[in-house]
């Protein structure tokens, strides 16, 4: 029941969620064009652990920014700022188990099949409070003011 959608730029695959897991976690594979990042957010109900797959991906954390490469591993604590980025010019695929399960049905509701195609906005800040998610800057903003430094 994999299902592909584009959302804030990345190509996600949800892999298992709700309807498979018991509602325990979903599982999500992501490509992250190179040079994409998401937005800054914050999961205030479920964590998000990281698997880096092929290529490399850097990640603010709080005030941490870690650069993660193939078989590499980072777990996100719920209630964690946070920004997942593909920097430089190669893409990079990683897995995302988000847990309980709440990340696939805002991808499934807000994503879509054109990677041209915007999110709806409004639909998207809506499943996110409904999840307890909070979108907490533009795509490109970093989550803290000095986050350039280690």
């Amino acid at each position: 029941m994999t299902q592909s959608l584009w959302f804030f730029g990345a190509r996600l695959n949800i892999v298992a969620d709700h309807t498979t897991t018991g509602g325990k976690y979903d599982l999500i594979e992501g490509y992250f064009p190179p040079g994409s990042q998401t937005p800054p957010h914050r999961h205030t109900r479920y964590s998000e652990q990281l698997y880096v797959l092929e290529g490399e991906f850097t990640v603010w954390a709080g005030e941490n920014k870690v650069v993660l490469s193939e078989g590499e591993s980072f777990l996100i604590p719920i209630g964690t700022t946070h920004v997942v980025a593909a920097l430089g010019n190669q893409p990079a695929r990683g897995l995302v188990v988000a847990a309980p399960s709440a990340f696939a049905r805002l991808i499934a509701a807000v994503g879509t099949l054109d990677e041209t195609e915007p999110p709806d906005m409004e639909l998207a800040e809506r499943i996110s409070a409904e999840i307890g998610d909070e979108i907490l800057g533009p795509l490109g903003a970093l989550p803290f003011a000095d986050a350039t430094n280690p």
